[in-house]
C-alpha cells in the first residue's frame, strides 16, 4: 500500500490549477504578463523583440557578455532583428542580463537555447541548466515553453523533473508545453509572425496557457495532442529537407558521369505541378538545424526502438561528404590549368549556411577553408551578411567583395547564393570559378559548376 497521507487533496491542488490558469489567460489577455526568454540568439533575440512588441515586460537572459553589451547599446547581432528595432524595444522596457534572479517574479519563462551535438549524440546541458535554474526561482501559475529543437520526450522526460525539484507540480502548480522554432533566417516573406506556430502542452490547461501566449504573437497557432508530438514536428520537418538535399546531392556528384546537366534537370522536373518539390546541390548543409536535427531523431529512434533510421543515416554520411568533394572538385580544376592548390589565393563567396542571413553555424564553408588553407593555399572568405561586431570570431579573413577582390583572386569559388554577389560581376572579373551552388548558369565564365 502507497501512504498517501502526506499529499495534498487532489480536488484542492486542481482547484487551485484552474484558478492559475484563469489568472494566466487574463494576464495575457490584458497584456500584464512578465516574459522571461532564456536565451538571445537567433531564436531567442526575435522571440523577446515580438514579446515586447505585443506589449509584455520583457527579460532576456543571456550569458555570452558580447552580447548582453551589444545588447544594452543598441546593436543587433542578429539580422532579422534591425538595430532600430531593438532600440525601439530597449526605449519600451526590454532588457538582458544573465541573473535569471533580475527578472523575477515572472509569468511565462521560454528556454531557447543551443541543442547541439557532442561526439555525435545530443547535448542537453543548456537545457538542462536552464530548467535547473528556473526551479530555483518558479512560482505557482509560470508557464515554462521549451522552444529548443531537441527529441520527443525532452519536455516530459527531462524538462519536467528538474522544473518539479522547485517542489511545484507541472500541469497542477505551473504549466508546461513545448512549442518547437520555425524561424527561417533571411526570410522576409514568412516571417516569425506569419509563420504557423505549433504549439503543445502537457495537459489541457498548459496547452490553453501555451496557445494563448504565442496566439497574441502570432497570426496563427496550430495547437498538437501532445509535447512529443510538437517534439517531432521540427525533426520531420528538418529530417525531410535533410533527405531531399542528400538525394540531390548524390545526384549532382553522379551526374557528370551519366553526361547530364542536374541542374537543367531540376529546372524540368520543377515545371511539374503536382507530386514534386524541387531542391538543389550544394557545397553540404548548414546551420543549427539540418547537420543537427535529424540526428536527434536517429539516436531517439535507436535507443528506444532499438533500430537504426537507414534513411537519416545515409542522408548524414552524403551531406557531410559534400564539402570534402567540394574541395577535391576545386583540386582537379586547377590541376587541369597546371596549377597546384599550394600557394594558390582562393576567396570564397559566403561563409553563411544559407542566402540572405549571417548565421555561419555549422556551414559547409568553414571545413571548404579549413581543408584548402591545410593545402596551402591563401584562403579569404566574403560575406556582406555578417556585420563588423561578429567578425573577429569567423575563423578565417574575411575582405569586402570588390571587382578588385576577384582579379586579384587565382579562383572564386561560390558557397552561397547571397543577392549581393552578383553574377556578371563574378563571372567578369574572375580569373577562375568553381560555383557550387549553379549560381552562375548562363553566364560565360571560366571554371566550372558542380
Amino acid at each position: 500500500m502507497v501512504d498517501r497521507s502526506a499529499e495534498p487533496e487532489s480536488a484542492t491542488r486542481l482547484a487551485a490549477g484552474q484558478g492559475a490558469a484563469a489568472e494566466f489567460l487574463a494576464r495575457i489577455d490584458e497584456r500584464r504578463a512578465r516574459v522571461v526568454i532564456i536565451g538571445q540568439g537567433y531564436v531567442g533575440l526575435i522571440v523577446a523583440m515580438r514579446a515586447a512588441e505585443a506589449g509584455f515586460t520583457v527579460f532576456g537572459h543571456e550569458i555570452e557578455e558580447t552580447r548582453l553589451t551589444a545588447l544594452a547599446s543598441g546593436r543587433s547581432y542578429v539580422e532579422d532583428v534591425s538595430d532600430e528595432r531593438l532600440q525601439a524595444a530597449l526605449r519600451g522596457g526590454y532588457r538582458a542580463g544573465n541573473d535569471l534572479a533580475a527578472a523575477t517574479p515572472f509569468d511565462v519563462a521560454i528556454i531557447s537555447v543551443p541543442t547541439p551535438l557532442k561526439e555525435g549524440l545530443p547535448d542537453l546541458s543548456s537545457v538542462e541548466d536552464a530548467a535547473r535554474a528556473l526551479s530555483e526561482v518558479l512560482i505557482p501559475g509560470t508557464l515554462v515553453v521549451l522552444e529548443s529543437t531537441t527529441y520527443p520526450g525532452t519536455t516530459e522526460e527531462v524538462v519536467r523533473p528538474l522544473l518539479e525539484a522547485s517542489g511545484l507540480r507541472a500541469g497542477e502548480d505551473f504549466f508546461l508545453g513545448y512549442s518547437p522554432e520555425r524561424i527561417d533566417p533571411g526570410n522576409t516573406t514568412w516571417t516569425f509572425e506569419e509563420t504557423p506556430k505549433v504549439v503543445s502542452g502537457i495537459d489541457e490547461r498548459s496547452l490553453r496557457c501555451v496557445e494563448a501566449f504565442y496566439g497574441v504573437l502570432v497570426d496563427k497557432v496550430v495547437p498538437v495532442g501532445s509535447t512529443g508530438e510538437a517534439e517531432l514536428v521540427k525533426l520531420l520537418e528538418n529530417t525531410f529537407r535533410h533527405v531531399n538535399i542528400a538525394l540531390v546531392n548524390e545526384l549532382a556528384m553522379f551526374a557528370g558521369d551519366l553526361g547530364v546537366d542536374i541542374w537543367s534537370a531540376i529546372d524540368a522536373a520543377s515545371t511539374k505541378p503536382f507530386g514534386y518539390l524541387p531542391f538543389t546541390p550544394g557545397p553540404g548543409v548548414g546551420g543549427h538545424c539540418l547537420p543537427v536535427d535529424p540526428s536527434y531523431l536517429s539516436w531517439r529512434v535507436r535507443r528506444r526502438a532499438g533500430h537504426p533510421f537507414r534513411f537519416v543515416e545515409l542522408a548524414n554520411e552524403v551531406n557531410e561528404h559534400m564539402p570534402e568533394y567540394v574541395v577535391n572538385r576545386i583540386v582537379a580544376l586547377l590541376n587541369r590549368r597546371g596549377r597546384a592548390v599550394k600557394g594558390t589565393r582562393i576567396i570564397l563567396l559566403g561563409i553563411a549556411y544559407k542566402a540572405g542571413t549571417s548565421d555561419w553555424r555549422e556551414s559547409p564553408s568553414l571545413p571548404i577553408a579549413e581543408r584548402l588553407a591545410a593545402m596551402g593555399a591563401d584562403v579569404q572568405g566574403c560575406d556582406p551578411h555578417i556585420p563588423q561586431v561578429l567578425r573577429h570570431r569567423v575563423p578565417l579573413p574575411l575582405v569586402d567583395l570588390s571587382n578588385d577582390a576577384l582579379a586579384a583572386a587565382d579562383l572564386t569559388v561560390v558557397l552561397v547564393d547571397h543577392p549581393e554577389f552578383l553574377p556578371e560581376e563574378i563571372a567578369s572579373h574572375s580569373r577562375l570559378v568553381f560555383d557550387a551552388k549553379g549560381y552562375l548558369r548562363g553566364q560565360h565564365f571560366e571554371g566550372e559548376i558542380l
